[in-house]
């Protein structure tokens, strides 16, 4: 059977380039669902996994042989993919649950030993592609890199082309430091490793080195280019047509700063001017393992430091400027939020108002809000069952009634000249069951016990997570994703290298003094509902009765302000210093937010927030 998406005819076409590739035919061919920049969220011309497959999630592998496809995705889109899938060409493999094999694991269980592998060796970073390989080689076959995107020649001229869209400056006024500020810094980290070249490859570090943004790709004011810095010198690879007149001057050359000089090359001539600036430098080149292994073989081993990009660490460390920007864009997308969910208590019970027409709504709301450029991710707007799929997008063809009757589910952002947002909130219009006001005190409880933990700073991330899960624990229940990520400012709503999870981060640094991550603990029950509370929070010293070992201490302070829906909490779930925590924050919520509301005009939304803010009874 031929799938709806066309899915058969496309693996017929791969199979057949894989048999006939030049030189060596392949056995199975890898497609990840990275672009060459290993970015989470994609333009539509890298979105190859979603073109062979038609699974849609973020996050996932498609491996393809002469007989058998399989897809890999973690939980969060465990129920979107069994939905999305053609099961009867695709098998579904659950990363991260104990029974699921691993890439190499199962590609050793399918293929005759001596069999080829191949994969795009711009779409892999060594950290996967190097155990993947091992793994290989271990029963006798191997991972090659294919020069050509096997991909792109079934899609043929039916790929989208890729953007061109224009980059502009980001004032200082938003930034907090210039861009030449910012490459001296990184030139000191590089002198601390005797590197005298770093190869700068994620789109959201070169946005934040050079105070520039862009919209290459959706909800993310990134742009296509690579830099390479030198001690002397800046190489931007960026096509030239991206660069209007406001963006060369911002870049232009400073008489007082000689060694901050641009100089430009085109996008794609990367590869080949590379090997030239590494042949004529003494020291270490820095490259990130997270960077191609196309461009990391460039590099000999000797030669080569691995670790992860100092930009890394200094983008996630926000600077009081970013700080404040993250707060104040917070506030008011905080009022756009509290206006939606005003509107939907007065609409719902009228019964027209769908997660698509809903999402629409929000969107206006936000267009309202001073300094706002767009979207952060497509709105999560779910109803019912639909809240089970942790990652759900409406579409035409699944989109649904919001009731009173189920709860309801939203995760949505903005992005703000002066920061970006993430936050879930989950309602219920009628009367809860007493199952789902159980399982969503339980998430709050574990959203409480991660806002108001105090930590050592460098602890990691994973050490936390257990908090924001305990309740859930104690009542047998859980959630299939991490509990919290890093929110750039003004740049990628999920951003490294730090985060909280029960999975291993290598990179995590550990927790620093103003990094903003998010605190978002769920529970969905299969088929359903789901449920989810998040806030962006900044990460900011505590005061201690002590001060062991002259350890500074950390906690959360939370920047999203919109209230918790009290009618799905069962008040006697709650401890006493919780109900405290739920009062003190919703009293943060009508002080901060209600004067915004007041001062945009919005009685009504005021009286709401009035009435949501009540404190509950200790």
């Amino acid at each position: 059977m031929i799938a709806a998406n066309g899915s058969l005819t496309k693996l017929d076409k791969l199979r057949t380039l894989m048999r006939e590739l030049p030189g060596n035919s392949i056995q199975a061919y890898i497609i990840p669902s990275g672009d060459a920049h290993q970015s989470e969220y994609i333009a539509d011309c890298d979105d190859r996994r979603t073109y062979i497959s038609g699974f849609t999630g973020s996050t996932g592998t498609a491996v393809v042989t002469d007989k058998e496809a399989a897809l890999w995705t973690d939980g969060r889109y465990f129920l979107q993919a069994e939905q999305q899938l053609d099961s009867s060409v695709w098998l579904l493999q659950r990363d991260g649950l104990p029974k699921s094999q691993t890439i190499g694991a199962w590609l050793n269980s399918v293929l005759s030993k001596g069999s080829k592998v191949g994969v795009d060796p711009y779409l892999y970073p060594p950290n996967i592609w190097t155990p993947i390989a091992t793994q290989l080689e271990a029963a006798e076959n191997s991972l090659v890199p294919v020069a050509t995107n096997l991909v792109d020649v079934v899609w043929s001229s039916d790929r989208p082309k890729r953007p061109k869209n224009p980059v502009v400056p980001l004032s200082i006024k938003y930034s907090g430091k210039c861009w030449r500020d910012k490459v001296r810094e990184v030139r000191a980290e590089m002198t601390e490793k005797q590197a005298t070249v770093l190869v700068v490859t994620a789109l959201d570090e070169i946005a934040w080195l050079l105070n520039m943004r862009g919209s290459d790709i959706m909800c993310n004011p990134v742009f296509f280019s690579y830099v390479v810095l030198t001690m002397d010198a800046v190489y931007l690879f960026i096509d030239n047509a991206k660069l209007g007149k406001d963006a060369l001057d911002h870049l232009k050359d400073d008489d007082s700063d000689s060694l901050t000089s641009v100089v430009y090359h085109e996008y794609d001539q990367l590869g080949e001017i590379l090997p030239s600036l590494i042949a004529n430098t003494t020291g270490k080149i820095w490259i990130s393992n997270r960077s191609s292994y196309a461009l990391v073989s460039l590099v000999s081993n000797v030669s080569r430091i691995s670790d992860m990009s100092p930009i890394q660490l200094l983008k996630a460390v926000k600077n009081p400027v970013e700080v404040e920007g993250m707060r104040q864009s917070s506030i008011r997308d905080s009022a756009a939020l509290c206006e939606y969910l005003h509107w939907l208590e007065s609409e719902v019970p009228k019964g027209n108002v769908t997660e698509i027409s809903g999402a629409n709504r929000l969107l206006e709301f936000r267009k309202k809000q001073s300094d706002f450029v767009g979207i952060s991710f497509p709105a999560i707007s779910s109803s019912g069952s639909h809240g089970a799929i942790i990652h759900y997008n409406p579409t035409p063809e699944t989109d649904k009634l919001i009731t009173v009757d189920e709860m309801y589910l939203c995760d949505s952002g903005g992005q703000y000249l002066d920061g970006t947002t993430d936050v879930t909130r989950t309602m219920h219009f009628g009367t809860p069951s007493e199952y789902e006001k159980e399982c969503f005190t339980r998430v709050l409880k574990g959203h409480i016990a991660l806002s108001t933990a105090i930590f050592p700073t460098l602890i990691k991330g994973q050490m936390l997570d257990t908090l924001a899960r305990t309740s859930l624990w104690a009542a047998g229940l859980d959630y299939l994703h991490g509990t919290g990520h890093g929110v750039g400012s003004y740049l990628n709503v999920h951003e490294g290298p730090m985060g909280i999870s029960q999975r291993l981060m290598p990179d995590d640094p550990g927790l620093r003094e103003n990094m903003i991550l998010t605190d978002e603990p769920g529970f969905y029950e299969d088929g359903k509902f789901g449920c989810r509370i998040e806030n962006v929070v900044l990460v900011k010293k505590a005061e201690t009765k002590y001060n062991f070992n002259n350890v500074t201490y950390l906690t959360f302070e939370p920047l999203s302000l919109v209230p918790i829906d009290i009618k799905l909490v069962e008040p006697s779930l709650l401890t006493k210093n919780e109900i405290t925590w739920l009062n003190a924050y919703h009293k943060k919520c009508l002080s901060v937010i209600g004067k915004v509301l007041k001062e945009q005009g919005r009685v009504s939304v005021l009286e709401w927030l009035t009435h949501m803010t009540k404190p509950i009874a200790e």
